[in-house]
């Protein structure tokens, strides 16, 4: 359960410019403020597979749209903004939502030397991944998505907003596939 209630919701509404798996016509979409290296971040993407994997089957692709933004709590996490910049240039390359799913995977092995080892098996442009994340190319777009977070309430990841308001139930998938559904119109 998220305790982070002090706005209610989205400030910035979702749009092309952000990570999505589904339609921004969806019926109900969900959004994410996540850190790669936040144990509970993980455990709330867990379910929410399942749940994407679930009501698409009951209900078609349209039903739900996931958004995730990036929300990396460096002062407690000092790999989460690191693997934030690699999700990005590996989004460069077309690989967002793969380099996502192996960063939460592998969460307690985030160091450099293991995000250009999951680019390399990603079969991502090496030079180039590597040229982004020395240059910093992508830490606007992640500043971004902090702020958009921050203007929302958010204080800690992960935080959850369903069709633009905030989340603040337990985290577990029967609640959330409730929840979710009761925000279907």
């Amino acid at each position: 359960m998220n305790d982070d209630r002090s706005q209610s919701s989205l400030f910035i509404p979702p749009s092309t410019q952000d990570w999505m798996q589904g339609v921004l016509s969806a019926k109900v979409v969900l959004v994410m403020y996540g850190d790669y290296q936040d144990s509970r971040s993980a455990d709330v993407y867990k379910p929410i597979k399942a749940i994407e994997r679930e009501l698409s089957a009951s209900f078609g692709e349209d039903y739900l749209c996931f958004i995730f933004r990036h929300f990396p709590q460096a002062q407690i996490h000092p790999h989460a903004r690191r693997a934030a910049q690699a999700a990005v240039a590996a989004a460069a390359q077309g690989q967002f939502w793969s380099m996502h799913d192996t960063l939460f995977a592998h969460q307690q092995r985030l160091e450099n030397g293991y995000l250009i080892e999951y680019a390399n098996d990603l079969g991502l442009d090496i030079p180039q991944f590597l040229k982004d994340l020395c240059k910093q190319v992508h830490v606007d777009r992640i500043d971004k998505d902090i702020e958009g977070g921050i203007q929302s309430g958010v204080t800690t990841a992960p935080a959850l907003f369903i069709n633009g308001n905030r989340y603040t139930r337990y985290w577990n998938a029967t609640e959330l596939t409730a929840a979710i559904i009761t925000a279907s119109p």
